[in-house]
């Protein structure tokens, strides 16, 4: 917790923040001035090094972060923070992360299609077209998802035959847990229909 600040407090590395600094800024060295004391210290968002002299009003306006930072924070924050970062990474150590949050039971296949071939290279840029039944919205599922992981997409669009929006809508809940709205988009050689995924 952040306290107000005294001089014997204004030790190397600890961080100081108040209306004098735009930023809040770590403590390189102080030295004593008289009745002053002049603050040599690095802005920690911009690098910037300060060197004020402040006298003891300007010293009272400041607040001092401690050496070393207390753990007495949300514990159940600091458990959600780090399993977020643990499922942010989980695909480094298993390549085939995606399908244990996901509902399908891939064939062989499918899973050559989407790993072997998909991911493996720097930039995608694949057709995927193959016979009626052959798991085309499972491999999809699949990219989308590992891509997702990785911090690859943001934003999906899936376009779609306007007979088959539904089933897609519907196959990438039920077995990725995707939401995807549905918008209908009329051209000019026909009216067809996509499924548009806006993640922030």
């Amino acid at each position: 917790m952040d306290k107000t600040i005294n001089v014997d407090g204004l030790k190397p590395n600890t961080i100081v923040r108040g209306p004098i600094f735009p930023e809040a800024v770590q403590v390189i060295i102080t030295i004593p001035l008289g009745q002053s004391l002049k603050l040599v210290g690095k802005g920690l968002t911009t690098g910037r090094v300060y060197e004020p002299i402040l006298n003891a009003e300007q010293l009272s306006k400041l607040e001092l972060s401690p050496e070393k930072e207390p753990f007495d924070g949300d514990a159940l924050r600091f458990r959600l923070g780090v399993e977020a970062l643990r499922l942010a990474l989980a695909y480094e150590y298993d390549p085939y992360f995606s399908l244990s949050i996901a509902r399908v039971d891939p064939l062989p296949h499918q899973l050559e299609a989407v790993y072997d071939y998909f991911m493996k290279l720097p930039r995608i840029r694949f057709l995927l077209a193959d016979d009626p039944g052959a798991g085309k919205t499972i491999m999809a599922g699949l990219l989308i998802k590992e891509l997702k992981i990785r911090g690859l997409i943001k934003r999906t669009l899936i376009v779609t035959p306007a007979n088959l929006s539904f089933q897609w809508q519907r196959e990438m809940k039920d077995k990725f847990r995707e939401n995807f709205e549905r918008r209908v988009c009329c051209e000019v050689i026909g009216i067809s229909s996509s499924l548009t995924k806006l993640t922030r």
